[in-house]
């Protein structure tokens, strides 16, 4: 029966019985005896490790050099002063958690949809996806722009100085093209990372990148822009990105199959998307806002100075190690979603182990080299003794965030993969808003920890979240998980399957 349901409807019923029978077969290496015939052989592993490092080993590239393009507009406007440089800080802040967490989030749903769509062949929906992200971002950010409009207000509102509520609205409000070049941005990285495409996007991320340390330094320190010239740059930047790979899809023959455009086609794929959109941004922003409201916190303690220092640069140093790691759990995404809509699912449980090998190597190697270096890695943010001296006390408790976080990548990229991020959603509330928070405001109000309870506290979440994770994915039953994505590829107008 379930092989009849994957042959219903098929553009293509020699592809669709070649994949029936693959699912069909991989059954035998479910349960029962099968378990020891699932047994990776070394061949196996080998060949998914090369596999997931050609696709890892540039996506990181991406990654961190996106994220490098908000650390230079910081790094060129902290040498025009100490008020220039809080105000742009609170900017990019509240313009991640309000405006680009959320687009980032959203679009990983086509890591579920573009994915599994290319691995079952059906290459035509890859663009109609990615379409339908793009209108669906791209109307998401007037929202979004309105409330910059009255970021000002709001800020004095919540008790900020008035000097760098100004200085941080006027960078926010010439940060709104960013927004809209962002949300096209997004859709067409997703659409390249499903078909392993890494290196149009390489290259015209760090052409971005070389673009924007050009323009930004010409902006704030020759033409004397200012804040205005850092937020300037940066939307030419993710502009300048958005249109090389746009014309890149439209141009290269690689990309002939999968941009198909057809408006009505693209409208009625709007739900389905969302479907998919909005766990995938609750996974992604739960996340990001318990650790901006543990700075919140911080700011509430006697020496909070101090305190918010150091925790400012903790969690500095995890995202950009988050950012890098996140490019191997995009692999497992791309590598998972594709083995799924082609009906693999021993191949999609092979790419798991692989990207959890991965993390777990990188996760050591980063450990001890944080531990190495705890007494001096202090001075790479702060000259102040106290500050570093506090920072090499933090740095066990960093190594612990650095491990959790490694695995929270992977299982979140294979939850995107697979299409579950509704119970990655669930998940993060759990860990992070029932019990992190809590435990972190505990051990630092009434056992006075300070700083030191509020880590812990979140570090106690990110435990708990990538537990969940894993024993989610260690529970999963790819062979099911192959016959929902080929059900919802072939039926996804009548919206089965849309969240399994």
């Amino acid at each position: 029966m379930e092989d009849a349901l994957l042959q219903k409807t098929s553009p293509d019923k020699s592809s669709t019985v070649s994949v029936a029978v693959s699912v069909a077969g991989a059954s035998e290496d479910v349960g029962g005896d099968g378990w020891r015939r699932c047994v990776l052989s070394r061949r196996e592993f080998t060949a998914e490790m090369k596999k997931m490092m050609e696709i890892a080993a540039p996506m990181v590239a991406v990654t961190v050099s996106q994220y490098l393009m908000q650390v230079v507009s910081m790094s060129m406007v902290g040498h025009l002063g100490e008020l220039a440089l809080s105000g742009v800080s609170v900017a990019t802040s509240l313009a991640s958690v309000t405006g680009f967490s959320v687009l980032f989030g959203m679009a990983g749903a086509l890591e579920t949809l573009c994915g599994q769509a290319f691995g079952a062949e059906q290459y035509q929906k890859l663009g109609t996806y990615t379409y339908s992200s793009v209108i669906t971002l791209l109307l998401l950010c007037i929202p979004i722009s309105i409330l910059w409009l009255f970021m000002d207000k709001l800020l004095i509102l919540f008790g900020q100085d008035p000097g760098i509520s100004a200085v941080a609205y006027q960078y926010i409000i010439y940060l709104i093209p960013a927004l809209f070049g962002f949300g096209i941005l997004e859709s067409l990285i997703r659409y390249f990372q499903s078909q392993s495409l890494i290196s149009p996007m390489l290259w015209a991320t760090l052409s971005a990148l070389f673009l924007h340390v050009c323009l930004c330094w010409v902006l704030v320190h020759k033409l004397g822009a200012g804040v205005v010239g850092a937020a300037v740059s940066l939307g030419v930047a993710y502009w300048v990105n958005a249109i090389l790979l746009w014309i890149y899809k439209d141009w290269s023959s690689t990309c002939e199959k999968s941009r198909a455009f057809d408006l009505s086609d693209v409208l009625s794929k709007i739900k389905e998307f969302f479907c998919f959109a909005l766990p995938s941004a609750m996974m992604m922003c739960l996340e990001l806002w318990s650790f901006e409201f543990m700075i919140l916190l911080s700011g509430l303690l006697p020496n909070s100075q101090l305190e918010t220092s150091v925790l400012s640069i903790c969690l500095t140093t995890t995202t950009l190690h988050y950012y890098f790691i996140y490019g191997v759990g995009a692999a497992a995404s791309v590598r998972v979603s594709n083995e799924l809509g082609a009906g693999n699912p021993r191949d999609a449980r092979v790419a798991v182990t692989a990207a959890v090998a991965v993390a777990g190597a990188e996760a050591i190697l980063i450990g001890i080299t944080l531990i190495c270096f705890r007494r001096i890695w202090g001075y790479v943010y702060s000259n102040e003794k106290e500050v570093v001296e506090l920072c090499t006390w933090m740095t066990p408790l960093l190594c612990l965030s650095v491990i959790f976080d490694s695995m929270v990548a992977i299982f979140s990229g294979v939850a995107r993969g697979t299409g579950w991020q509704h119970l990655g959603a669930v998940v993060n509330i759990g860990a992070y808003y029932l019990v992190g928070i809590p435990i972190g405001a505990v051990l630092c109000f009434v056992m006075e920890w300070e700083g030191r309870g509020l880590w812990v506290g979140v570090l106690s979440g990110s435990a708990l979240q990538a537990f969940l994770l894993g024993l989610i994915t260690s529970l999963t039953n790819w062979h099911k998980q192959a016959m929902k994505a080929r059900e919802r590829l072939l039926d996804s107008r009548d919206g089965h399957g849309l969240l399994a």
